[in-house]
């Protein structure tokens, strides 16, 4: 026997917007066909509806003569779609168009045949709304009105039109939505009221009422109230922040925008422009910006605004879209207050590629406006550059954001691409200098990299001293190729300067001040650099190593287990939260973790060897430590690795010789955060290691002795 398969319905709240032809069954029927289409293209225009359809949040109903939009968003969508509709109708005075938006009960049923269809009492009542209004109107329920009324922006907008009569005697209460741009002020001709009973009372004298009789109330019930919750937390500003997103409203989190195009190729492009308006505003004195790495981590996700904005702790988000066509770009972005779910602001820019620094500069100028915020100095007006250059850059842009040696390789080829069309294009040396300071250590030693690293950053900054993220490039190339502290500092403390919300300026000040023995000052920039991108795996996991340097174990297992749960594929050089359990001594937890780490990379691994020694297993610890070895010899394996190796084997002599030959290549990772060297501490040799890098060895050793 077969069974039969039900059909799968799926309920959830739409916020509807119904659409009608006024005169449709008039009209010929070649200009029906042409309303219809006319219709569809001005709705198709909507940036409500370009966005709500990349999002996977809008579903059609079509109907002869309109058809239904229902928004799985927020009671906002349809409302500011059925304002943007309005206005275009403006240029097409043929088109009668009236309009009824509800929320409700909205089901997508699939049948038997795989077929989708969608109904609900969400979408009749919408009907049913439409139905009160003539030609122009739009009219909304009474449960829509009410949710906008709330915010003050909305009641200008909102009138009351009182009962309406629908089909078999019932009726619905009904607002009229319209100002001096939208909607028809006019009161529907057919429109059914119920007559106004004596003593009823306006829509505001009712508001008035309700509003005395639960002060009233409230007054009757303080005596009984007030004592057993004297003391109790007030909820006042949960009540007032559902999302519970921060009420700083100095704070901006950048979505990447939404490729849109019709071959879904840009998204190099789109995330190349959010990145660009990032950096902008960050450089905005009294704004806070969330980096791009927590405010990435939202791409490819239907994630609610406001979840999105207490994630990253901000008030406001910005998000857009960008369609490009040839030489023609087309980027619409809205600033949405995530308290509210309001747009503050929204605007779409239709330029040649040549135009988009202008949109840049637009938007970043608006947005700052738009938050009350006054720039110190006004940023100069951009240059005209080669667009085909500044394409090549966020080419490499996009590929340099990957961690991969072959994405970072090709990376370089694009910015220096991008340099030959444009030599003037600082932005591109910079680019040179991250992808080089990724492959150094990893994938190409120090020396050669970190070079590479000091000459591109440096030719940044001629082009363009105020570049914080050249500094802080330059930074690391001073102390890793010089041991120039102090030249490293200052270069760090010149780009928060510059930009006080560079998060990456921040974490390779923690790394700077931890590697020079300076715990308490690499927590606090640590601790600013996870403000500032509080979804940063590669923040999190420096937490754990500092955490675990600074024998705080069980705060070592909480950050790199919150690390994993930010990228479950997370791995610099070995697991951290292996390297953690190894040092609780929970060595059959470490090892787990460690073989299964190497089942991906296919590499010997430190870590491993270490747990290995530990555990007395010798044959496969120095099996693994030859391993490691013959990678030296043959490429590039950091000196202190193996260092530290020869230490879990009680070989001192060995341990020593390698640290040196990490000095001598200028190891980036310095031996000083490494926990596993504490037994070389007490050997006069290790002192004079750590002056030959410019540390003083107090600030290290000292402190362990104090312990």
């Amino acid at each position: 026997m077969t069974s039969e398969r039900s059909p799968d319905v799926k309920f959830e709240i739409g916020h509807v917007l119904f659409i009608d032809i006024v005169g449709y069954s008039k009209l010929l029927i070649t200009e029906q066909s042409e309303q219809i289409q006319k219709l569809k293209q001005i709705v198709r225009g909507t940036e409500q509806v370009r966005l709500a359809e990349a999002e996977g949040k809008l579903l059609r109903l079509p109907t002869g003569d309109g058809g239904a939009l229902v928004f799985r968003t927020s009671p906002e969508a349809p409302v500011l779609c059925a304002m943007e509709i309005s206005k275009a109708l403006k240029n097409h005075p043929e088109l009668h168009v009236r309009m009824g938006i509800h929320s409700g009960p909205v089901n997508e049923v699939t049948d038997l045949n795989e077929q989708a269809n969608i109904a609900g009492a969400g979408i009749n009542i919408a009907q049913r709304v439409m139905d009160c209004g003539d030609a122009g109107h739009i009219l909304l329920s009474k449960r829509v009105a009410d949710d906008l009324d709330q915010y003050p922006r909305w009641r200008p907008l909102l009138h009351d039109l009182g009962d309406c009569e629908i089909k078999h005697g019932q009726r619905i209460s009904v607002v009229n939505l319209h100002d001096n741009q939208v909607g028809n002020p006019q009161r529907p001709e057919n429109f059914k009221a119920r007559k106004t009973e004596e003593g009823a009372v306006s829509r505001s004298n009712k508001k008035a009422l309700t509003a005395a009789v639960i002060t009233l109330l409230f007054v009757l019930s303080v005596g009984f109230f007030l004592f057993p919750h004297l003391f109790r937390p007030s909820e006042s500003k949960v009540a007032s922040n559902p999302h519970g997103v921060s009420t700083d409203d100095k704070s901006i989190a950048v979505l990447p925008f939404i490729d849109l195009s019709q071959a879904r190729d840009q998204e190099y492009f789109c995330d190349g422009i959010s990145e660009e308006i990032l950096d902008a505003l960050a450089k905005v004195e009294g704004l806070r910006v969330v980096a791009r790495t927590s405010s990435f981590s939202f791409k490819g996700k239907n994630a609610d605004v406001g979840d999105i904005a207490q994630k990253l702790n901000v008030q406001n988000v910005l998000e857009g879209s960008l369609r490009r066509e040839g030489n023609r770009v087309r980027i619409t972005a809205q600033l949405v207050n995530a308290r509210d779910g309001f747009h503050i602001w929204s605007d779409t820019f239709e330029r040649e590629l040549q135009g988009v620094f202008a949109v840049q500069d637009e938007i970043t100028r608006s947005i700052v406006d738009a938050l009350k915020i006054k720039l110190a100095v006004a940023p100069p007006a951009r240059a005209q550059q080669n667009t085909e250059a500044y394409d090549l850059y966020l080419q490499g842009l996009y590929l340099s954001n990957k961690s991969d040696e072959e994405n970072l390789r090709k990376s370089l080829n694009l910015f220096q691409h991008a340099l030959d069309k444009d030599p003037t294009l600082s932005r591109a040396w910079v680019g040179i200098a991250k992808a080089w300071f990724w492959l150094a250590d990893a994938y190409v030693k120090p020396l050669e990299a970190y070079q590479a690293v000091e000459s591109a950053a440096t030719k940044a900054l001629e082009l363009n001293e105020n570049d914080a993220e050249a500094h802080a490039y330059l930074s690391e190339a001073k102390r890793v190729l010089h041991w120039d502290w102090k030249t490293a500092e200052r270069e760090l403390q010149r780009a928060g300067e510059i930009d006080p919300n560079s998060a990456t300026a921040h974490l390779m000040f923690a790394h700077h001040r931890v590697c020079s023995g300076d715990l308490e000052g690499g927590q606090m920039e640590l601790d600013e650099a996870e403000r500032l991108d509080p979804l940063s795996p590669l923040v999190s996991d420096h937490q754990a190593i500092l955490f675990l340097y600074s024998d705080r174990l069980d705060d070592a297992v909480a950050a790199a287990k919150r690390t994993l749960t930010l990228d479950p594929n997370y791995n610099y050089l070995e697991p951290t939260l292996a390297r953690v359990y190894r040092e609780q001594g929970k060595l059959e937890d470490a090892l787990a973790l460690y073989l299964k780490a190497q089942q991906g990379t296919h590499e010997p691994n430190a870590g491993l060897a270490i747990a290995y020694a530990r555990l007395g297993r010798i044959t496969e610890a120095q099996r693994m430590l030859q391993q490691l070895i013959d990678k030296a010899n043959r490429g590039y394996v950091a000196g202190e690795q193996i260092a530290c190796v020869f230490v879990a084997l009680d070989n001192h002599d060995e341990a020593f010789r390698w640290l040196n030959r990490a000095v001598d290549e200028h190891s980036g990772n310095v031996i000083t955060i490494h926990r596993e060297l504490r037994p070389l501490y007490s050997d006069s040799r290790f002192p004079l290691l750590l002056r030959r890098m410019g540390i003083d060895p107090t600030k290290v050793v000292g402190r362990q002795t104090a312990k």
